[in-house]
């Protein structure tokens, strides 16, 4: 049995009037996205493609939402099998390739989850449960790229 679940954005972006005078072919990147009930994202291009690297971008928003899916669906299976977690962090990197035309995509994720638990001895039940995070994962089964998982666990 399957079930949908429908989610919406609103994207809103204006010309940049200055640019527009002076005649350029350049457009600001910058953009609003609105989800009803939450706070206004401000959006822009990476600085690599001409953004305002305060804003964030598309691509930390892809890699954002992957590592947030992997951490929770591990959070769910740590649950499950009665692992308690103290923390968890995760310095993850998404590599973007670009070809000669313009286009391009993500061609590997990797994830380095350093998670602590209560009881050391789930350390490797602790660790197994990463490949089946991605397995739950929304976002992973939404990816064509290698996600590769780098994780470490301590037990105190």
């Amino acid at each position: 049995m399957s079930f949908t679940h429908l989610f919406k954005a609103r994207l809103n972006w204006f010309s940049n009037k200055e640019i527009v005078k002076t005649q350029q072919k350049n457009y600001t990147k910058s953009h609003i996205i609105s989800i009803e009930g939450k706070e206004i994202l401000n959006v822009s291009a990476a600085k690599a493609f001409k953004g305002d690297p305060t804003l964030y971008n598309p691509e930390d928003l892809l890699l954002s939402s992957l590592v947030s899916c992997h951490m929770m669906s591990y959070l769910y299976l740590c649950t499950q099998n009665g692992i308690e977690i103290l923390s968890y962090t995760d310095n993850a990197e998404a590599t973007l390739e670009v070809l000669d035309n313009g286009s391009g995509r993500f061609i590997e994720v990797r994830l380095f989850p350093q998670v602590i638990i209560q009881n050391k001895e789930q350390i490797t039940l602790a660790l197994t449960l990463h490949k089946k995070a991605s397995e739950l994962c929304f976002i992973a089964n939404s990816c064509n790229f290698s996600i590769v998982h780098n994780g470490n666990c301590k037990g105190i």
